[in-house]
């Protein structure tokens, strides 16, 4: 076979691959419904099963053995009724996240091989080491009987995310971009006193901000880290919740907060921008301040030019 051939071969492989992630993504994020639904666990399993057969028949052999893991855990999920709780649902978010990390180098590097990939084929073998011990422990009801008490802390951050989804599939409008900014701000309360928390939820709701990019592309990118920083959370791994390249990138290029300032936690300090020119930041403060604010704001001024 020619190299165009293998390229064309290789690209059909990447876009088929990189739909199966989308629909692995979903249920994994919705994994307690997907669960009750045949037709949904089927269609990640086939997902997993697809980008193994392909993997294998070009010979990368690391995306190979992860998608196998991960379709070995569907096939339990889909023969077996497993209560699904919140740490089984991060195992199963982090094999899909070393499945989408190999398939992003593969899409990105032309030299892509095995040997490159050691490091996360290391990390993935461990994670599902861990996923499948913890299938077999909600199995034979081991885990169920020494379970601590749920803190509401997964609950309320579950509940939350449903929200935002609802909200990310509604039009793409500045008053709903306020509201997932809101949810965001809300998430933050969960755990005032963590500064990694709260740094990565000042990250999510400054991305979600981002006009420049459309609906869909923060959708993917916000929800996943967002449930994967509170899953932390809820374990108390506080030191392994961080902001992916990604989701900084959304937040660093979202133009300054402007417009009329909202009520402000200690955890989101609305800003807005003001012209040097003094006409022109008279009335960028006369659109962002009531007439309070402004009245202190003068006494403020006269204060300091007396």
């Amino acid at each position: 076979m020619d190299t165009a051939s293998q390229q064309r071969i290789l690209g059909y492989f990447i876009e088929e691959a990189k739909e199966h992630l989308q629909t692995l993504e979903q249920g994994i994020l919705e994994l307690e419904t997907s669960v009750q639904d045949p037709e949904t666990i089927n269609s990640m399993f086939r997902a997993a099963h697809s980008v193994k057969g392909g993997a294998a028949m070009l010979g990368y052999s690391s995306i190979q053995k992860t998608a196998h893991r991960l379709e070995d855990s569907f096939k339990i999920l889909r023969e077996n009724p497993v209560n699904i709780d919140q740490k089984l649902e991060s195992l199963f978010l982090t094999g899909y996240d070393h499945l989408q990390d190999l398939i992003e180098r593969l899409e990105n590097s032309a030299e892509f091989n095995d040997e490159d990939a050691k490091g996360i084929l290391q990390e993935a073998e461990s994670n599902f080491a861990v996923l499948e011990e913890y299938l077999q422990e909600l199995l034979s009801g081991v885990s169920s009987a020494n379970a601590q008490p749920s803190v509401n802390i997964s609950e309320k951050v579950k509940e939350t995310l449903k929200q935002m989804l609802q909200l990310f599939k509604q039009s793409d409008t500045s008053e709903n971009r306020q509201k997932l900014q809101q949810y965001c701000t809300n998430l933050g309360e969960l755990a005032p006193e963590e500064p990694n928390w709260q740094q990565f939820i000042s990250i999510a709701r400054k991305a979600i901000s981002n006009k420049k990019y459309p609906y869909n592309t923060i959708a993917q990118i916000a929800i996943r880290e967002i449930k994967q920083a509170g899953d932390y959370l809820h374990l108390g791994n506080t030191s392994e919740i961080a902001p992916s390249k990604n989701l900084q990138q959304l937040a660093a290029t979202a133009p300054a907060e402007t417009g009329t300032t909202t009520a402000t936690t200690a955890a989101s300090v609305a800003q807005i921008s003001v012209p040097r020119e003094p006409r022109g930041a008279a009335i960028a403060l006369l659109k962002s301040f009531n007439k309070q604010e402004l009245t202190q704001i003068i006494k403020l001024i006269s204060s300091q030019i007396r």
